[in-house]
């Protein structure tokens, strides 16, 4: 039997789950469960006294036990490495990461084909601090060639492009550079074709926190980003990485989504403590689109472009806009507001139809 094939057009007008249905040969059959409500028609909220959104979203669950990773859990799942020295004392931090080809769930029913680090898309966030010296063992367990390409400071052979730390199936390579600059950063495969290397999952945070000493003149904010200390814990912090899915390959996305599931955080929406501020790494690694966006409802935050000052470059706003591969904090507080369930989403409706929106669940 021939698979239907369908584009993001398609999903919009005849509904998601109609062209997912299709595809399944269940002729686009779905029943809302308790949990969501369909993307075309339905009005069963996700939580009790939930608002609706149109009746786009994604009917039944993902089963994040046979993906190997929870979209909840990649929110705050910080790989720190295996914490050591040098022999003059410099801090090292050592990870392993292996290329795995491994299918994924990326809506309730909906599989995609991907190329994973440690298998699971994103790769895991990698966490270090200003002047660590990172230590990478990178194994490719993969189907083609792959690299890791780190958006930092580092010597010419440690650039993860072909030619320089490319891996070939079955081998492996360590990559070493210290940490620098601080800020919100990424990492992503280089190899070629690099669009197909990157909208097939091989990508993932790095963030590097800044060292307080190097920076009097705003300890107290390089203290508050310090992974651990006391300063830090007064925050509640989240990854998130925006991101979408060619399912057919035709270089057109038909699923929108951050950290991989679509409307994952609308069908379980992001826990917050409202007396607590919170800062969210954002990164952007979208294929296929020149811009994706965050807006944020009810709310306004202060933003820091690519987390490389400790003052704001952005005072204010609602809404941030990158293009792949840019990214930044935001910081922002619910304390002034009443308890409740706070939307974020895409600033394109197209891309929040079909899985880019979610809620945060203000709580006392």
């Amino acid at each position: 039997m021939k698979v239907p094939m369908f584009n993001r057009r398609g999903f919009l007008k005849t509904g998601f789950w109609s062209a997912v249905g299709s595809l399944l040969g269940i002729g686009g059959q779905a029943t809302a469960d308790s949990e969501a409500y369909s993307m075309h028609g339905g009005d069963k909220p996700a939580l009790p006294g939930a608002p609706t959104s149109g009746g786009m979203m994604t009917v039944g669950k993902v089963d994040h036990a046979r993906n190997g990773f929870d979209p909840t859990a990649i929110l705050t799942d910080w790989e720190t490495g295996e914490i050591g020295r040098l022999p003059d004392g410099q801090p090292l931090r050592e990870y392993n990461i292996v290329a795995v080809d491994k299918e994924i769930e990326i809506a309730p029913g909906l599989f995609f084909p991907a190329w994973t680090y440690n298998g699971r898309v994103p790769g895991p966030s990698l966490r270090a601090v200003e002047g660590d010296r990172i230590r990478i063992h990178f194994v490719n367990h993969g189907s083609h060639p792959h690299t890791m390409h780190f958006h930092g400071i580092h010597a010419a052979r440690m650039d993860g492009v072909p030619g320089l730390g490319q891996v070939e199936p079955g081998e492996s390579f360590t990559y070493e550079f210290d940490a620098q600059p601080f800020g919100c950063h990424l990492y992503h495969c280089h190899s070629v074709p690099l669009k197909r290397h990157i909208h097939k999952g091989l990508y993932g945070a790095f963030i590097v926190d800044p060292d307080p000493s190097r920076h009097p003149d705003h300890g107290d904010a390089a203290r508050s980003r310090l992974l651990g200390s006391e300063e830090n814990r007064r925050w509640q912090e989240f990854v998130m990485v925006m991101n979408g899915f060619d399912t057919n390959f035709d270089e057109e996305n038909e699923v929108y989504a951050v950290n991989t599931v679509a409307h994952a955080y609308a069908n379980h929406p992001i826990r917050i403590e409202r007396a607590k501020p919170v800062r969210l790494y954002l990164v952007n690694t979208t294929e296929f689109d020149p811009v994706n966006s965050l807006h944020l409802h009810a709310n306004f935050f202060d933003y820091y472009d690519h987390g490389t000052t400790l003052t704001p470059t952005l005072h204010t706003v609602d809404t941030i806009m990158q293009c792949q591969a840019q990214r930044g904090i935001l910081e922002f507080s619910f304390a002034d507001h009443e308890p409740g369930l706070y939307m974020f989403h895409a600033h394109q409706s197209e891309f929040v139809e079909l899985g880019w929106m979610g809620f945060f669940e203000v709580v006392e």
